[in-house]
């Protein structure tokens, strides 16, 4: 077989196995979902308080940057686990004996997501027209001026993508919980090129680009006008005027622009290739576990052959009556035990250092930012509750003992609300020292929340990748940016005096119940 056959097998594989899931139909409706809401104007390109004409350039630019920043994000979680999969059913193995090389291996994999993520962009590019019409501003379509966008800025940014996505679970750190927390603020600064004045080989998702020929089309000036992609949300705000624009004028300098990152989706194959450990052991980053001495052979056969002739009285010690001795405590210390497992004494030294600056910061915004600094640290931690019986095999032990759910389940979800407690600890002292009581209610009710939503997420989903990628994005857009609707943790004096920490205590209490009820079916699995 050549190279380029078994490039697309591996690919035209795994891109079958993908497309079968209900997560790529899910992804996928999220994706015309967004759609939907820039023809609606709840998702908007402004350009003051002007936007373009709903004609097919229009229609085309903004749903190519809905395909081009949200598919990249949504879409790269999707991908993230090709590699992992392999492992995970021991396919990987039978592949590292055959002749298959790692180079062809990772390119069929970077290929497949590839597929997986330009099938997106079709779909979306395809509900366009359809869109353009429900609009009805301008029927008429101009295939190519609507398309184009699509070809030429959405498709290149999904190879960077689909091969980033390879290159993190070619890297042992990256492959997990850190990869998903550090890909989403890289995609943050790759979603603020789009807005910045560097040139267009540094804006992958085409923002800037559409930015700067819709502003000449407005004739207007960068200095004098502001640029505006947003999620509009509660009252809509009519525009005051609108502007024509055409379209893309496609210029070789912007043809080659996009078709250097598609080099450099290739070239990152090339590096996650070279980092790909083949499914070797040998090659992970982890101490080999101790070998214990083995009983030499012929000792071994000795002692078995004595157990044949002879049988040997064994007295076993009797478990103590569970009901007579209660070990709740004992569950709970060894579940934090678990839950602080593998940390240096620089995680601990970053936890205390924050939890200091919350308490420490006079200005009560900064003091709200350390908070959420101070919560998102040991998002790895809370990650893992509700998953490490799946995750290292031992649910089969762990649910065969007594009282699953009304005492180890509490356990761990109490050892997630002690870590918040001690995270955010100087940010409660400073709140109790000034007496805001409203504001210690609203942080004590997003210490509870943080861990019951990380363990209802892993009961129901048996990883902690939902979890690490709602609250990462919850985080992003409530705490970090001061926004009460999603301020979960109470981080500034606008959102205590609000009733939305309530709505989170009744969010909490359902969660909770989520949780219980995952627990139940997995004992009846």
């Amino acid at each position: 077989m050549s190279a380029a056959s078994a490039v697309l097998a591996t690919a035209r594989a795994d891109f079958l196995e993908r497309i079968r899931r209900y997560s790529f139909l899910f992804t996928l409706g999220l994706a015309l979902y967004f759609g939907y809401l820039t023809i609606i104007d709840r998702i908007t390109l402004r350009l003051g308080d002007m936007r373009g004409i709903f004609n097919s350039a229009w229609v085309g630019g903004l749903l190519t940057i809905v395909g081009s920043t949200f598919i990249s994000l949504a879409g790269f979680y999707f991908v993230k686990n090709t590699i992992q999969r392999d492992r995970e059913t021991r396919v990987g193995e039978i592949l590292a004996a055959t002749p298959l090389s790692k180079t062809l291996y990772i390119f069929g994999k970077a290929l497949s997501n590839f597929a997986v993520l330009s099938l997106m962009i079709a779909v979306l590019a395809l509900s366009a027209i359809v869109m353009q019409l429900v609009r009805g501003e301008d029927s008429h379509v101009q295939p190519w001026t609507l398309l184009a966008p699509f070809l030429f800025l959405a498709i290149p940014a999904m190879a960077v993508v689909a091969s980033t996505a390879v290159l993190f679970e070619s890297i042992p750190y990256l492959r997990g919980g850190p990869g998903n927390v550090a890909y989403f603020f890289l995609w943050i600064a790759g979603l603020g090129a789009g807005f910045s004045s560097l040139p267009p080989a540094f804006d992958l998702s085409g923002l800037g680009l559409i930015k700067d020929s819709a502003m000449a089309a407005a004739k207007l000036s960068p200095s004098h006008s502001s640029f505006s992609f947003s999620l509009e949300v509660g009252q809509h705000v009519v525009p005051a005027a609108t502007f024509r624009w055409d379209g893309f004028v496609w210029t070789p300098g912007i043809l080659l622009a996009r078709l250097i990152w598609i080099v450099i989706s290739v070239l990152l194959a090339l590096l996650a290739a070279l980092l790909f450990d083949r499914f070797d052991p040998a090659r992970n980053f982890r101490r080999p576990a101790p070998v214990s001495n083995a009983v030499p052979a012929l000792e071994a056969v000795s002692l078995t052959a004595q157990s044949a002739a002879a049988p040997v009285a064994l007295a076993l010690t009797p478990l103590p009556d569970p009901a007579a001795r209660p070990r709740f405590a004992a569950i709970l210390a060894a579940e934090l035990r678990l839950s602080l497992k593998g940390h240096g004494w620089w995680w601990y030294l970053v936890a205390l250092g924050l939890a200091i600056a919350s308490a420490a910061v006079p200005d009560p915004t900064g003091r709200g930012i350390a908070l959420a600094l101070a919560w998102m640290w040991p998002i790895l931690i809370w990650s893992s509750l509700g998953i490490r019986e799946a995750q290292f095999q031992t649910h089969q032990v762990v649910f065969s003992a007594p009282h699953p759910i009304a005492r180890q389940l509490p356990a761990t979800w109490l050892s997630g609300v002690i870590v918040a407690l001690l995270a955010g600890s100087g940010f409660a002292l400073r709140l109790l020292l000034e007496r805001n009581l409203a504001g210690l209610l609203a942080w004590a009710i997003g210490a509870l929340f943080i861990p019951t939503f990380a363990l209802a997420f892993g009961v129901w989903s048996g990883t902690g990748k939902p979890f690490e990628i709602l609250y990462t994005l919850l985080w992003y857009l409530g705490p970090m940016h001061a926004f009460p609707p999603l301020d979960f943790m109470g981080s500034t004096p606008a959102t205590a005096a609000t009733r939305y920490p309530l709505l989170y205590l009744g969010l909490t209490a359902i969660l909770f119940l989520a949780a219980i009820a995952g627990r139940k079916r997995q004992l009846l699995v």
